[in-house]
Formats: structure tokens, C-alpha cells, sequence
């Protein structure tokens, strides 16, 4: 099968967003990864796209995954047969916050112009 086409929409840093690079760096998947909070234009474009403010979202050809943790961008890869079940295991947990957040989410929103 040939490899769909991913975008995610991730923070740079956050426990969330490693747990879902882990998920493509254990199934070698390419994907474009498209920082939220450096760039005003990638978050809108993720708010607009899923009509939530949070993230990790991931769009794998034209489904969107909103507000995802690594485990469960990795079950929909299995459920869709986009890649086969491996024990590799990650660096990173993939279900969870950075040690230093708080569990609860944040809007990461940017003021209007």
C-alpha cells in the first residue's frame, strides 16, 4: 500500500505531539509536521479544518484525526491497515502530557488582527 498523505498540526514541544511523532517514527511514516504555535496560519488552518481549538490533529489523505494522542492516531493506522502491527517500542510515552503541564487543555488561540 502506498503511504497516505499526513499532515499534523502539533505543538513543537508538548507530551501530546511526541507521543504522536513517536507513533510515525515507529511505523517509519512520513508526514509534514506543521508547528501550531510558531505560525498563526498553520493553527488557524487546524482550527478550521477541525473546528476545535486543540491538538494534536492529524490529517492522514482526507481524514482528520482532531485533538488525538499517539495512541490513537496508531489505532487508526492498525484499524485501516495503513501499517501492520510491530512490537517497536517508542522513546516517548504516547498518551500523555509533558511532565511539567498540567493535565487540563489550554487554548493555544492567537489574538485577532
Amino acid at each position: 500500500m502506498d503511504q497516505p498523505k499526513i499532515i499534523a498540526y502539533m505543538k513543537p514541544v508538548c507530551g501530546w505531539s511526541n507521543g504522536v511523532r513517536a507513533i510515525f517514527a515507529k511505523y517509519n511514516l512520513e508526514y509534514e509536521d506543521r508547528d501550531i504555535i510558531n505560525n498563526e496560519d498553520n493553527y488557524r488552518e487546524m482550527v478550521q479544518k477541525t473546528r476545535q481549538p486543540y491538538q494534536p490533529c492529524v490529517q492522514i489523505d482526507n481524514i482528520m484525526l482532531a485533538d488525538v494522542s499517539g495512541d490513537e492516531v496508531e489505532a487508526y493506522l492498525l484499524e485501516e491497515g495503513i501499517v501492520a502491527a510491530n512490537d517497536a517500542e517508542t522513546d516517548v510515552p504516547t498518551d500523555q502530557a509533558c511532565e511539567s503541564h498540567d493535565t487540563a487543555p489550554v487554548n493555544i488561540g492567537f489574538p485577532s488582527r
